[in-house]
This record gives structure tokens, sequence and C-alpha cells, in this order.
């Protein structure tokens, strides 16, 4: 199950720095979308063992206060619709902002837990400045310093007490798609061409978790669930005039999901949130078939298609072993052949290799080339076993783990694609003490 925790609260309070600090990276995905000045993070955070997600809202730079409150206010909104708790992020060193009443009185009214953070409290004196917080009716409050990370154990160790339990699930041979891309890619009218007029082979499904709808797909000699894509759910009430509503549903829809179709405009090519939606799915480890839509629309010579892939790839590497299709959802153009695809991916993705079979040929590759010595040590790889994970993940015990560089796991990474089938999927390579 999905879980996600969001950050909300006025700009410059901090929101990204404990961001980073939740999500232990200074790397964060981030996503420009023009119109609105903001930066969108969203990653995974882990603590005491539950994985979550973590979305800071982004803050907002306007010169009128009106539109200031009003954007913050949507995003708010959305966090209330789509998170399973929420950080509001106050500064003890500005004190209450009318733009705080303004939120925290939207928060009062939810059926939501909500954490009360107070930033920057770094000494003794803005321990006791921050008592002024509670004037703003959401109880108790945590002091943090998201620079030094004083207090975020005790907030983290709050916040995972309240969401939701794991909940199995169930065990199907039937995977779960997600249509994920930009607003505007043609994820609704891929859903429409793929679902066509036989509704009556189209059955809607409870999911498993508390806000997925699945769609079954079954015809063709195929059969796979949709998730939670675009025109398959009602509209949400908060204003879709601007991207930001996308993001936290992205996050869930391929979390709940096993292959993802990314969808890219021929139109635009690709852009920098293409990568960010990609660099999610690579994240959870999920299936990946990118379709670039709208080709119907390009104008193309002989080398259009190469040329198009190659600047695929090439922003997407180090991970670039996956299928592109070149389709148009409106005219129906090659959307059959997703099909076939999703079935290859799932079945890669939930590949096992046999352990004498993994080490006979990696040990071999290990002998050929081995990992370079550092510091005139040298590293011996001497038994390699897939893990009992969801996605492909593979352990390499060595005597020296800690000496492996990122180099080297891309070369054992690059090798294993070639001789087992794992196009479309994330691989992950630990080393670990012999």
């Amino acid at each position: 199950m999905s879980k996600i925790v969001a950050i909300v609260g006025r700009p410059n309070v901090g929101k990204s720095t404990l961001f980073n600090r939740l999500v232990e990276s200074r790397d964060a995905i981030v996503d420009e979308v023009s119109g609105v000045t903001r930066d969108r993070n969203y990653g995974k955070a882990n603590w005491n063992g539950i994985d979550f997600s973590v979305i800071d809202t982004g803050g907002y730079v306007e010169n009128s206060d009106d539109i200031f409150e009003e954007e913050i206010n949507k995003q708010v909104l959305l966090a209330i619709e789509e998170a399973d708790a929420i950080i509001f992020l106050t500064d003890v060193t500005c004190g209450i902002h009318e733009l705080d009443q303004s939120v925290a009185s939207m928060l009062r009214r939810i059926n939501k837990k909500v954490f009360l953070v107070v930033n920057k409290v770094d000494n003794n004196e803005r321990l006791i400045d921050a008592t002024e917080f509670y004037s703003l009716g959401l109880g108790d409050y945590f002091p943090v310093s998201s620079i030094s990370g004083s207090g975020t154990g005790d907030l983290l160790d709050a916040v995972v007490r309240v969401l939701p339990d794991e909940k199995p699930e169930e065990e199907t041979d039937i995977p779960r798609v997600a249509i994920v891309g930009r607003p505007n890619v043609g994820k609704s009218s891929l859903v429409n061409s793929l679902l066509g007029e036989e509704r009556n082979i189209v059955t809607p499904l409870a999911g498993t978790t508390r806000d997925s709808i699945y769609t079954r797909y079954n015809k063709y000699n195929h059969d796979f669930l949709l998730v939670d894509t675009a025109g398959l759910r009602k509209k949400a009430k908060v204003s879709e005039d601007i991207e930001f509503y996308s993001v936290m549903r992205a996050v869930r829809t391929i979390e709940n999901s096993d292959v993802c179709l990314l969808l890219i405009d021929a139109t635009r090519g690709i852009e920098a949130q293409d990568i960010n939606i990609l660099s999610l799915i690579q994240k959870n480890g999920k299936g990946l078939i990118i379709l670039v839509n709208k080709w119907d629309l390009v104008e193309k010579d002989s080398k259009t298609t190469l040329r198009f892939e190659e600047e695929i790839r090439n922003k997407t590497a180090p991970f670039t072993d996956y299928h592109i299709l070149f389709i148009s959802a409106i005219n129906k153009q090659r959307i059959h052949n997703i099909l076939e695809l999703v079935e290859k991916v799932h079945s890669n993705r939930t590949r096992k290799i046999p352990t004498p079979k993994l080490n006979e040929v990696m040990l071999e590759i290990i002998k050929a080339y081995p990992p370079p010595s550092l510091k005139g040590k040298y590293i011996r790889i001497k038994y390699v076993t897939q893990l009992p994970t969801h996605t492909p993940s593979f352990a390499f015990f060595c005597n020296l783990p800690q000496y492996v560089r990122e180099p080297y796991r891309r070369y054992l990474e690059n090798r294993m694609r070639e001789r087992f089938e794992f196009t479309g999927v994330p691989i992950k390579i630990f080393f670990r003490k012999k």
C-alpha cells in the first residue's frame, strides 16, 4: 500500500530542507512548471522500517498576496485529498504569518492527522518563542531544525504511527498497468482507445488502497488491470488549471502499479517532467514502456524514429534498456502492440533466475573482469543470488563490499541485461559481506 506524507506551508519556511532531510538526499527530483514559479519535490523515505513517499508541495513567488494565498490554498486542498498525513511547516524566526493562519484555518476542519512543525528552532531562546504557535489551534507542535536534523526523529516517530497499516496484496498474475505522463499528452485518449466501444468487457474492480480504482481489460487474449488512470475516476473538486494537481496522483498511481506506460508528446519531445516521472518509476522498481504519442502529427523521414529514440535514451542514461513505441492514441496506431509489450515487461519484472545458473554466468564474467582494487586491496566476489523481492534484486557476496564503486555496479548490471531478459525493468544490485 502506498503511503503519502505531504509537507505544506508558505514559502521560505524550509520545506525543501526538511524534505531533503526526510528522504536523506540532496538530489531530490525537482519538477519546474512554467506559469507559476516553484520547485516541487517528491521522494521515498524510510523510518523504522516503514516506507512512505514525501511530497514537498512547494512555494509560490507572486506579487499579489491574493494570488499567493489562493495558490497555497490549492496545494493544501490537494494535500488534504491525497495525503495520509500532513506536515504543516512554520518558521519560528518570523512568528505566525497571516498565511500560516489561513492554512491553519483550513487544516483545523479536516479529518486527517496534521503535524504542526515549527522550524529553525536551534537554541533555547527559539524554543521559548515557538510556544506562540499553540495559538494556531492545531494542538502540540514539533520544534525542529531541518538543517541540523534536531527534533526530526521525534516527528518521524509520530508520523509513521498514523500511516495506514500494510495490507497483504492479493496474489495475482494479472499485471497492474498505469498510464502516466504530463498533462495533455493523451492519457485519456489512450485509455478510451484501449477500452474501445465494447464496454461490456470492462469491469470496475475495487482497489487495494483507499482511493485506487482498477479497470479490467480482458480481450484479444490479454488480461490486465488499468490503474487509477486519467478519465477512469471522478475529477477532484480542486481546480485543475495548474499541473501540480497531477503530482500526488502520479506518485500513488505509480506505486500501485506493476508496469507504467509513460506517454511522451511527439510534438514536444522528451522534457524535464517526463524524465522526472521516469525517475519516479525507476525508484519504485516498476516496469517501464515509453509511448511516444501523437506520432501522426510529426513530419518524418527515414531517420526520424532513430533520432527520437537516441534522444530519449541519451536523456535517461544510464537506464536505457526499455521499449519505445511510437503511437497515435486517437488514430489507434500501433496501440495493440502495447498489449504484448505489457506482458513481456511484466514477465521480465517477475523473472526468477536459478542460483546455480546465475553463479555460472556471472562468476565467469567477474573472473574475466574483476572489480578494480582500491588502496591496494583486492575485492573478491564469491557468490551471487537473487533476493526474494517484488522487483529483480541481486546480492553479490564479497570480502570488501564497501570498496565496490558505482561504475563496476553498472558494469555488472549491463552484463546481466545482456545474458538475461530484463528489458523495461530497473535492477537493484547489492554488495554484501561474505
